[in-house]
């Protein structure tokens, strides 16, 4: 790693298996950062509708010529313009990507037809339990003030302006405040090549875009959302969870792996295998930059609902009460070690793995450390581990389904 003269820093990842080459400009642009709900998404997504020199249709035909890819996410702290592409076509791509991440114009009649396909699009989906249940767990569990808690407001939304939008792009997607990942086939030219062409232009250092002051307030324990004529439920039940940086992080992930983080997990043999009340059911942990949460979830038969819910609330007491046989122990940490190392089989997932450690401020040490933590924890550190943080009581719960 390194800076730029912009003040951007540049990681690079070298593995020349195979002749392609992945960019990825991530920005302080997400959710977190929004003064509005929805200008975030709406910034993204409009990346590559036109800029000062290209129209919509020029940006797609160039990509395609270079039989390359080029798209931009938003997520709920950044927002991220990723190019893949034949290593040697990177000179001709690289003015490209500069060009929408620094002049997009945001066209109206683009800009309008975007926001009504989303408006749409957010109907569909609030059709569906899963999506109402995982909306109103997030909304419950950190607040709707909290930019992780907030939900579509399609009122809101529609108000939004080119003019808005366009003035958190200036203020957000500015390549000096960016982390550049390059990573794949790359030789000492590439590399060249991509510190000047994203390494020019503003030296301004100052914050790029507000931070305000968030409070995370619980809104309701327990809560239901009426799905009229639903034949299933949706459960989410789950809490607030210990940053990756914290002492029990490298533990945990053990507990939640025990309980439900893969096929042969308790809530799988229990609450699938054995009471065939769901095809799946997983438990899972979500770190971001402000606030982690753990969630458990599942679609069940909507008469089960409840039946399903006090069994996860059993095995949640299950790990409290009783420790963890040694060999079933084993068996999830030999399944975790093989699943890490599967995880790295590409330069792209090794890079992924690397990008995680910078945006979320963790040790160097952080992926060695979890490799030794999940290998020495005990049964009784787990059991602890699960009085502390797995009782029910604890637990924001919400359910959606139809009218009781």
């Amino acid at each position: 790693m390194f800076s730029l003269p912009n003040g951007a820093r540049l990681h690079v990842l070298r593995n020349d298996a195979q002749p392609v080459i992945r960019l990825q400009l991530v920005f302080p642009a997400g959710k977190w950062y929004e003064p509005l709900p929805g200008v975030s998404l709406l910034a993204a997504r409009m990346l590559l509708e036109g800029t000062r020199s290209r129209t919509a249709r020029q940006i797609a035909d160039t990509i395609a010529f270079y039989g390359a890819s080029l798209e931009c996410e938003q997520g709920f702290d950044r927002a991220t313009l990723t190019l893949y592409c034949l290593t040697r076509h990177l000179e001709a791509l690289l003015p490209l990507v500069l060009d929408v991440a620094t002049e997009a114009t945001f066209p109206t009649t683009e800009f309008e037809l975007l926001k009504s396909r989303t408006i749409q699009n957010v109907r569909i989906e609030r059709q569906k339990t899963g999506y109402l249940a995982a909306e109103r767990f997030s909304h419950n569990l950190f607040g709707n003030n909290y930019p992780y808690g907030v939900t579509f407001d399609e009122t809101s939304f529609e108000k939004l302006t080119t003019e808005i939008v366009k003035a958190f792009y200036h203020k957000a997607y500015r390549v000096c405040s960016a982390e550049i990942f390059l990573c794949g086939d790359i030789s000492d030219q590439d590399e060249r090549l991509v510190a000047q062409t994203l390494g020019q232009g503003s030296t301004n250092h100052q914050e790029s875009t507000d931070q305000a002051e968030h409070n995370l307030i619980a809104v309701a324990q327990h809560d239901y959302v009426t799905v009229s004529q639903s034949l299933q439920a949706s459960l989410r039940i789950g809490r607030l969870w210990p940053s990756p940086t914290h002492p029990d992080a490298h533990y945990l992930q053990v507990l939640v792996k025990v309980l439900g983080g893969y096929f042969g997990s308790r809530l799988m043999k229990n609450i699938r295998e054995d009471k065939g009340f769901t095809y799946g059911i997983y438990s899972s942990v979500a770190p971001r930059e402000h606030a982690s949460m753990f969630v458990i979830g599942a679609d069940v038969n909507a008469a089960s609902a409840e039946a399903a819910i006090e069994e996860v609330h059993n095995e949640l007491r299950r790990l409290k009460q009783e420790p963890i046989p040694i060999d079933e122990l084993q068996t999830v940490k030999t399944y975790m070690a093989g699943k890490f190392a599967n995880e790295l089989s590409t330069v792209f997932e090794q890079c992924d793995k690397y990008k995680t450690v910078v945006l979320l401020g963790l040790p160097s040490t952080h992926y060695s450390d979890f490799l030794t933590h999940i290998n020495l924890v005990s049964p009784d550190e787990l059991q602890q581990l699960a009085h502390t943080y797995l009782s029910p009581e604890q637990m924001i719960q919400v359910v959606a389904g139809p009218a009781k």
